[in-house]
């Protein structure tokens, strides 16, 4: 592999994505955790639900701003890295980000500022109101951003200028719901909303093992081992659905995913391979006889090998083979723990230490991963092209030299280990540091809190118990 230009702009836009799709699907989850939480003490009355409120809000504030903040970076790369495919495709990609802007990033923002500070000028009911709405801008932002990709992956509703060759839309509703983006919308979703879980879970399992449970600590594991046996077997259908789509539209992708080489009417499920690109084959396969279940169960006529379509036409076929298969081990053991744990609550031993416990900590770590190596599936599969069928990478990246992308890699590197890597600590210890013990019923104090959620040290005092006569 030759270090130029193309090489090592895919592998900074990479590194950057990386990072950043870490920090918007853990906030997505943990915006929604946060408004059940808050919903849940409004409702009931119960201290609890209060305490699990203020301790994940800090954790919530400093993912938001470090997503923001890879964010940014990452959106300069498609003027310096990538001024091409800007130029080609802005027309359509442009008004998508910029919607994204609008209506989510203002909406996050300004209900944000009152989510944290504005304990002392708002009522309960209306901070309430402020959490919701920036659960639901997470939820916004992702709407355009898939919107965006999938366009990419799958594109319609468009045409070409004759003179530039540059794409601009001729039916707006066909771009924004292209044909991927409804399943893989779900399907990100969903890994958002797993992925929280997870953390949430890690973080109340150390919480036992170091001797801290409390109330609380009991209760988000009950809340993340529930959501994650409500939800996994969800993913697992939105996955089926997704492959269905990318069979429909990018066959290359299933091939490479799947380690097809030949065509056949039925194609064995691969699980495990060493695939020899270059000779066109397996090594050391292990194929259970019949069709994936996961894509081609309703498949019609021949499924399609790689061998089908030009080298210069296939995807990556190592790289997208094994992220597939992390990334679906990855959640077979997220539904084994949140199965594990449910079983434990009905028991009523989650807060006994033991080798659930053990293994739920690492397992915090499986939702990110699960969500890095589907985006790898996802965007290495659609290799070579950035517009699927339409614009090659090749053709994209900007004029610039393997120098300079060089530079500007490194920079990112040594500034992202620092800052991203002390933040994440940080956010590991406020998440794990537990709750004390469980307090008294604490005496009603009226409908409005002092301070922020951000400059309390004790989680205990920072948000009063609804006024029950107002609340009635």
């Amino acid at each position: 592999m030759e270090l130029d230009a193309l090489i090592l702009s895919r592998l900074q836009f990479a590194f950057v994505v990386a990072f950043h799709i870490l920090f918007p699907a853990f906030t997505i989850g943990l915006a929604a955790f946060l408004a059940v939480c808050e919903g849940l003490w409004l409702w009931t009355k119960r201290d609890v639900f209060k305490r699990l409120y203020l301790h994940w809000i800090k954790i919530f504030a400093l993912a938001f701003a470090m997503g923001v903040v890879s964010g940014v970076v990452m959106s300069y790369q498609f003027g310096t890295n990538w001024s091409v495919f800007s130029d080609k495709a802005g027309s359509v990609i442009g008004p998508l980000l910029g919607y994204e802007v609008l209506t989510a990033f203002f909406l996050e923002a300004t209900f944000l500022g009152v989510m944290l500070f504005g304990w002392k000028r708002v009522g309960n009911k209306l901070h309430f109101i402020a959490t919701c709405a920036v659960a639901i801008g997470t939820t916004i932002s992702a709407f355009w951003i898939l919107s965006a990709n999938s366009w990419m992956q799958t594109p319609v509703g468009f045409a070409t200028d004759p003179e530039t060759g540059n794409f601009y839309a001729t039916d707006w509703w066909a771009v924004i719901f292209n044909p991927s983006f409804p399943s893989r919308y779900v399907h990100m979703m969903l890994a958002a909303f797993i992925t929280t879980a997870a953390v949430i879970m890690a973080a109340g399992a150390w919480q036992v093992i170091r001797g801290h449970s409390s109330q609380p600590t009991r209760w988000q594991i009950r809340m993340a081992a529930g959501t994650l046996c409500l939800l996994m077997p969800l993913q697992i259908w939105a996955g089926h659905w997704s492959g269905e789509v990318a069979h429909e539209y990018q066959p290359a992708k299933v091939a490479a995913i799947e380690g097809w080489w030949d065509t056949r009417d039925v194609q064995g499920t691969v699980l495990f391979a060493i695939p020899d690109e270059d000779n066109e084959r397996n090594i050391a396969e292990i194929t259970v006889p019949g069709t994936s279940p996961y894509l081609f169960a309703n498949a019609h006529g021949p499924l399609q090998g790689l061998k089908d379509f030009a080298r210069e036409d296939r995807p990556p076929v190592f790289i997208v083979f094994w992220a597939f298969r992390i990334m679906v081990g990855a959640g077979l053991v997220m539904l084994a723990l949140g199965i594990w744990g449910a079983i434990l609550w009905w028991r009523d031993r989650i807060d006994k230490p033991g080798l659930f416990h053990l293994l739920a900590v690492p397992g915090g770590a499986l939702g990110f991963v699960a969500v890095l190596t589907g985006w790898i599936t996802a965007e290495v599969g659609r290799q070579p092209y950035t517009v699927y069928g339409f614009l090659r990478t090749e053709d994209s990246v900007a004029p610039v030299s393997a120098e300079q992308v060089a530079t500007s890699l490194l920079i990112f590197m040594i500034v992202y280990a620092i800052v991203f890597t002390a933040g994440t600590v940080y956010m590991a210890r406020i998440a794990t540091r537990g709750f004390g013990d469980d307090p008294a019923d604490p005496p009603e104090r009226g409908n409005r809190a002092p301070g922020s959620a951000l400059g309390a040290v004790d989680d205990k005092a920072e948000m009063p118990t609804p006024n029950r006569q107002r609340a009635k």
